[in-house]
C-alpha cells in the first residue's frame, strides 16, 4: 500500500511512541465538541463596508472552498485574532 508523506509522518509519530492513549476518550470528545461548538457561535451582528472588488474576489475564494462568504469572513478574522493569521509584512 502507498502511503504519501503526511501518513508516512504521522506513521513516524505513532512508531516513535509519540501517542498517547486517553484514558476517558468519550468525556475528552465532548470536551472538545463544546470548545468548537463555543468558538463558532455566532451571537453578534456586525456590518462593515468594503470595496466591491475585495467582495468580489471574497465570494470567489468563497465559492472555490465550498463555503458562504461570511464564513470565510468570519473565518478569517478569527484566525486572526486567535493569532493563527499572521499579519503580512
Amino acid at each position: 500500500m502507498k502511503i504519501d508523506e503526511q501518513e508516512k509522518d504521522i506513521l513516524d509519530s505513532v512508531e516513535r511512541g509519540e501517542w498517547k492513549t486517553v484514558s476517558d476518550a468519550e468525556k475528552e470528545v465532548k470536551r472538545y465538541k463544546e470548545y468548537a461548538k463555543a468558538t463558532f457561535r455566532k451571537d453578534k451582528r456586525v456590518n462593515i463596508r468594503i470595496s466591491e472588488k475585495d467582495l468580489v474576489s471574497i465570494q470567489k475564494r468563497a465559492v472555490a472552498e465550498g463555503i458562504p462568504y461570511q464564513t470565510l469572513i468570519s473565518s478569517v478574522l478569527h484566525k486572526f485574532v486567535s493569532g493563527r493569521l499572521k499579519d503580512l509584512p
